[in-house]
């Protein structure tokens, strides 16, 4: 986020124990934008991966897509799959891990040794050691070698380029593929939602939730059925509501020629779209802005305009600082003039997913049920990918159309990361990168306030926290895991008076 992704603090004002106010703060400016301005075209396919070891194939895709715009060129179906596939198992690994490696362990903190489930919690989530902590980093890992077969490498690939893709897949690839993914799918069925995926696509209200996790005891014995039961218990349906605005770019462009169908028929398996207090809208990237009123950077143009759109924004650091009011090495996108939240659940809503919106229309947005999003999107994930799997390589298929590489223009490509909307604005002058802009969606949740000082959707989440245990504050710690944030996994309580450690966070 901090230009791009970095260090972040989370500033907060605490009276009676209760959040009133809040700043998210980010320490670092890393200047990955500024680094690619003069370089050849093709850079920001190697560079940007660079941004996050965890979602470089989003960042590469996002940079490809900008490429393929300006080069006007119409990827071919495989490469499309391969692309979709790629970035499929890499979201895969990350709703996992971040569940059970980073948000679950603090079920476990000594803030809920009262609790009744503590104990088991304990012997699921213990760092490093617990029952399930293990076993998904072994699954997880595995499901990334599908990136390494069909992409070359992992991390940090540069496979996909403008017009499709370079590496070409035998029959061989595809087999070793599908078999690492019947593996991830038997473990997911059996360990995480203690059903099969059949089952759990008959479970679509808030009814049918409570049938089904009262159903069997592999239901509630499941990682999904431990996890509803402590949230209820824990009521992580009270923190972190915030705004409730939810922008999606739309995830997974569909093949022209599949067999797989989408509720919506549309041209993204998960459609993009903008819900603003229950009202959903087409989503349209012309209104999103870029606002630095907080920001350690300068306003530019005739008219000093503190909030641009991307393609007329630039990265100038304010130097020396003279804005006395910026906090944060962060700029605030907005959505037609709004914060907006990203990530599973905003997908979700946009697929119309009755499940969400159930939860959203009873409680509002809340740290339960973004979780939730996470650990129930696998299930959504797994049948695409084996179909797409199995159409890859059929026919005639080409996974490269050649193309013409312009020395002008500007393009854009946006994606859904695992973390939600991510953006890259790319304009190319005589065969250079002129400039680029990057809006990842830790930028989106972690913004600063906007030149309306309206604050960015973490601060409005942690606004009216109850604090239960100043020496253990849980509930800050789920409100912003919650958002998974790309520096999720080292995250300590200071005290301000004495900027001594307050409490300890599992990592």
């Amino acid at each position: 986020m901090n230009r791009s992704e970095g260090d972040l603090e989370i500033h907060l004002e605490i009276d009676n124990e209760t959040v009133t106010e809040a700043r998210s703060v980010g320490t670092m400016y890393r200047g990955f934008e500024n680094l690619l301005r003069g370089r050849s075209t093709l850079d920001g396919l190697v560079i940007t991966p660079r941004i996050c070891g965890i979602c470089s194939t989003a960042h590469l895709k996002a940079a490809v897509k900008a490429l393929d715009m300006i080069a006007g060129v119409r990827v071919p179906d495989d490469a499309l799959r391969v692309r979709n596939l790629t970035l499929m198992a890499e979201q895969l690994q990350n709703d996992l891990r971040h569940t059970f490696l980073l948000f679950t362990p603090d079920f476990a903190s000594p803030a809920y040794q009262g609790h009744s489930l503590f104990e088991e919690a304990v012997r699921r989530y213990r760092p490093l050691k617990g029952e399930t902590v293990v076993p998904t980093i072994r699954e997880t890992k595995k499901i990334l070698e599908i990136i390494a077969i069909l992409g070359g490498q992992w991390p940090h690939s540069s496979f996909m380029v403008p017009g499709g893709v370079v590496s070409v897949p035998g029959q061989n690839d595809i087999n070793q593929c599908r078999s690492l993914l019947a593996n991830f799918r038997h473990w997911y069925e059996r360990r995480v939602l203690g059903c099969t995926l059949a089952r759990w696509s008959d479970v679509k209200t808030l009814e049918d939730l409570d049938l089904w996790l009262h159903e069997k005891r592999e239901h509630q014995e499941s990682e999904l059925g431990f996890f509803i039961r402590f949230s209820r218990e824990a009521q992580l349906h009270k923190l972190g509501n915030g705004h409730q605005n939810f922008i999606s770019f739309g995830a997974y462009e569909m093949p022209m020629n599949t067999g797989l169908k989408t509720p919506s028929g549309g041209l993204y398996l998960f459609p993009p779209g903008f819900f603003n207090n229950g009202v959903m809208s087409p989503f349209d990237q012309e209104k999103i802005t870029e606002d630095v009123t907080f920001s350690h950077f300068k306003s530019h143009g005739p008219f000093q305009i503190r909030a641009r759109h991307p393609f007329e924004e630039t990265t100038v650091i304010e130097t020396p600082h003279v804005n006395n009011e910026a906090y944060s090495w962060g700029k605030a996108p907005r959505y037609d003039g709004y914060p907006a939240e990203t990530g599973p659940l905003a997908e979700l809503l946009m697929a119309s997913n009755p499940l969400m919106e159930g939860f959203l229309n009873k409680d509002g947005p809340n740290v339960f049920l973004r979780q939730l999003a996470r650990l129930i999107r696998p299930a959504l994930l797994l049948p695409a990918m084996d179909c797409w799997l199995k159409e890859t390589g059929v026919g005639n298929e080409i996974f490269y159309r050649k193309n013409e590489q312009r020395e002008n223009g500007r393009g854009f490509g946006l994606v859904q990361a695992h973390r939600g909307a991510l953006g890259h604005w790319v304009t190319l002058e005589e065969g250079k990168i002129s400039e680029y802009q990057v809006i990842t969606p830790t930028t989106w949740n972690a913004s600063p306030r906007d030149g309306k000082n309206i604050r960015g959707p973490w601060e409005e989440a942690l606004v009216g926290t109850l604090i239960n245990n100043p020496a253990h504050p849980v509930e800050i710690e789920h409100t912003i895991r919650s958002f998974d944030p790309c520096m999720v996994c080292c995250v300590h309580a200071v005290d301000g008076h004495n900027k001594r450690p307050a409490a300890k966070f599992f990592c």
